[in-house]
Order: structure tokens, then C-alpha cells, then sequence
């Protein structure tokens, strides 16, 4: 196993009607003057953007608001929130929303705290020394920005999707009740459920000498999450499975399945990442297009962690242990069935398993294009499991077109 450090400073107020502590969690850490800051228009909808702000009014707490987050959430946006927390003397963000309204106060706040151009913290040119204090109600079960590190943003003008990592942006507070997912569109629930599960296949899929433990924790949480998905699928007022699946959520992204794995392999975020910033995909739903590919491409080089995803999270019975631990080729037929089973269990949610079932014909100038900008101009590689150069990206993305 690697040496860690596990570092989860968020408070968590789970259950239902949680949200109505939201005032107390603000003046726990300090908050006189708030920017509320949203989606597209559910929370407005719902009335949960109107009852926070009568809670604000009746403890006396400022506010100024700040709506239109997008999916894959805009740079334009968040500039217009650092002028706006300037101009109103913000202390502190509260989203409301999913990851992607998370993503957007994060950055947010480092452009308040920060001088300079917030973008360069996503292009890694420098590193933020801090962030204005963020807390979130959560409506989406998917990112896990709610606990993690990260905030990922797109550069619309540039064509360019981002991700920032700083322990400074992590949450102060998350109110996760999971009523509050129980409207939201079956698709929607099944790529957040995708994206909680490749979270966790993430760090799982590595080239590393891993923790019995940790392996146990992620292959329970992948089943629970394939589980409570098909629940879901039929029964989305199921509160148990939404509670389940917002947990998982949770979990996923906080760094607890990475304990003792190394980082992990992040090679199917970074080819989704330009899928998704070329054509505004749903974020799991992207993912779920091109893992297969992806998986196919490289389990040959890390078959031993394939036959044990096989085996311990969709239940492919080894019928000769012996012969699998000597036969490369009963691994790699192991290592293929789950693979298999992933894609099922993706088409039973309603999720594509290939990019043109998201809707888009790839033309070879595309494919081109998109590894040209995965490789970062052919100056990177990505992946633990293989190293993949701007060929290798763009195999994959031929194959799963």
C-alpha cells in the first residue's frame, strides 16, 4: 500500500428537511453577507431557493443572488460572480445545486480571494494561496464536489475544460437531504449515479500494491450505487436508494476510496473532459460512452485489478481460480465479462455506451481534434493503468464513436 493523507474538513448535515439548519451553519463559520448562487432554474421551481432566502431575511443575514450555472459551468459566469462578490462585499458562497454549482462557487471564490485571472489556477500556471469560504445545499447526487478538492470549470471562448485542485475550496459545510433529488429527470439521476461510480473506478483501476480495505469499501460502494440505480430507474422516490446513492456521492470523491492506491488513473475524466467541452454532453453520461472503449484499450495491462472488478463487483464466478491465475487468456476473458457487465448495467439505466448513442457522429477531423487537445498538444500523456499518448487517445475515441 502508498502512504496517505486523508484530509475531509466538510461538515455534513444529512437527512431530511436538514436544510432548514442552514442559517445556524452560516453563522457557525462567519458568514454576515451571502451570495447565492445557482443553476438554471430548479431550485427556483422547486421553492427552495425562496425558502433559504426567507431564512436569511428572518436571522438577519445580507444576501445578494447570482442564477444560470450551466452543466460543465462557464468561465463568463464565474466572472461575473467575482465582480459581484467584490462589488457587494461577499464573505461567503452558498450553492445551491449539483457539482457543476459547486464547481462555479469554488471558483468564485478564488477569484475573490486571489489576484490575477481566476483561469490560471485551471491551467495549473499558478496555484491559489486561498478561497472565499463555500457551503452547499446539494440537489444532485453525482460530483461529489460537495466534499472533495476539485471544481472543474470550461473556458467556453477556448473551447477548454479545466479542473482545479485545492484544499482552500473545500466546503465548509454540505446540507444533503435527499428529498431533495427526487425531482430530478431520470436521465439525470443515471448519469449522476455514473459519475459517482467512476469516481471511485478512478482510484480502483491502478497499477498499485492496494489496501484490502479500500478495495472492500469501493467494490461495496459500486454495488450499492449499480443497485440503488436500478431501484431508482423504476421507483425515484425510493428515499433509501436516493439517500444511498447521495452517501455514496459523497464518499466517492473525498478521497476515502483512494486511501493507500496512489492517485489513481483519471485517464477516462481527462478524454471525457474534451467530449464533453467540444459538445456539452451531460458529464456521466459522457463517461459511460467511452469507458468501454477505454476499459477495452487498457486491461490488458492491468488485468489482475479487471478480473477482481469482475469477480467482487458484478459477481463473474471464477470457475477455475487456478487456471485464471496461470491462463492470461482466462484473465483477460474475465477482465472482458465485466467490462460487459458495466456496459449492461449502463444500458439498463438509460445511459449510451457508445458517443454516438449521446447523439454525435465523430468525424475523423473531431477525433483528431479531440486528442490533439487531450495530449495538450501532444506535451502530455494520461493514465496509470497505460500511459496514453495522442495516438492512444485517439484509438479510443475511434472506438467508441
Amino acid at each position: 500500500m502508498k502512504n496517505f493523507t486523508y484530509y475531509t474538513p466538510t461538515k455534513i448535515l444529512f437527512g431530511k428537511g436538514s436544510e432548514s439548519e442552514t442559517t445556524k451553519l452560516l453563522r457557525e463559520f462567519g458568514a454576515t453577507r451571502v451570495l447565492l448562487h445557482y443553476g438554471e432554474g430548479s431550485a427556483v421551481r422547486s421553492g427552495l431557493l425562496a425558502r433559504i432566502e426567507e431564512m436569511l431575511k428572518e436571522a438577519g443575514i445580507a444576501y445578494v443572488t447570482l442564477g444560470g450555472v450551466k452543466p460543465n459551468p462557464r468561465l463568463s459566469l464565474v466572472h461575473r460572480g467575482i465582480a459581484l462578490c467584490k462589488k457587494e462585499q461577499v464573505d461567503f458562497i452558498l450553492a445551491i445545486g449539483g457539482g457543476s454549482v459547486i464547481d462555479s462557487a469554488k471558483a468564485i471564490g478564488y477569484g475573490v480571494a486571489n489576484p490575477g485571472e481566476v483561469w490560471d489556477f485551471y491551467e495549473r500556471t499558478r496555484m491559489p494561496v486561498a478561497c472565499l469560504p463555500v457551503g452547499c445545499i446539494l440537489t444532485i447526487a453525482a460530483a461529489g464536489s460537495e466534499m472533495s478538492d476539485s471544481s472543474v470549470i470550461t473556458n467556453e471562448e477556448e473551447g477548454k475544460k479545466r479542473g482545479c485542485h485545492s484544499d482552500f475550496s473545500r466546503c465548509k459545510f454540505a446540507v444533503l437531504n435527499p428529498e431533495l433529488t427526487c425531482t430530478l429527470p431520470a436521465y439525470q439521476t443515471a448519469s449522476g449515479c455514473v459519475d459517482i461510480l467512476m469516481h471511485t473506478m478512478e482510484r480502483y483501476f491502478n497499477q498499485e500494491e492496494n489496501m484490502e480495505l479500500t478495495d472492500g469499501l469501493s467494490e461495496h460502494l459500486m454495488r450499492t450505487v449499480i443497485k440503488c440505480a436500478k431501484l431508482l430507474k423504476d421507483d425515484p422516490n425510493n428515499y433509501n436508494a436516493r439517500a444511498e446513492v447521495m452517501w455514496a456521492g459523497s464518499l466517492s470523491h473525498n478521497g476515502l476510496t483512494g486511501c493507500g492506491t496512489g492517485s489513481g488513473d483519471w485517464a477516462a475524466h481527462q478524454l471525457e473532459h474534451e467530449l464533453s467541452a467540444m459538445f456539452d454532453v451531460a458529464h456521466g453520461a459522457g463517461l459511460a460512452a467511452i469507458w468501454g472503449s477505454f476499459a477495452r484499450y487498457v486491461c490488458g495491462d492491468c488485468l489482475p485489478r479487471f478480473v477482481r472488478f469482475a469477480s467482487q463487483v458484478h459477481q463473474i464466478g471464477i470457475q477455475d481460480p487456478q487456471a485464471a491465475a496461470e491462463s492470461r487468456e482466462a484473465q483477460k476473458a474475465l477482465a472482458l465479462a465485466g467490462i460487459e457487465a458495466m456496459e449492461d448495467f449502463y444500458r439498463s439505466i438509460g445511459m449510451p455506451v457508445s458517443i454516438h448513442e449521446l447523439g454525435i457522429d465523430l468525424t475523423d477531423g473531431q477525433i483528431d481534434l479531440l486528442a490533439e487537445r487531450c495530449s495538450y498538444g501532444q506535451t502530455r500523456t494520461i493514465g496509470a493503468m497505460k500511459k496514453l499518448a495522442k495516438d492512444d487517445m485517439a484509438n479510443i475515441y475511434r472506438a467508441a464513436r
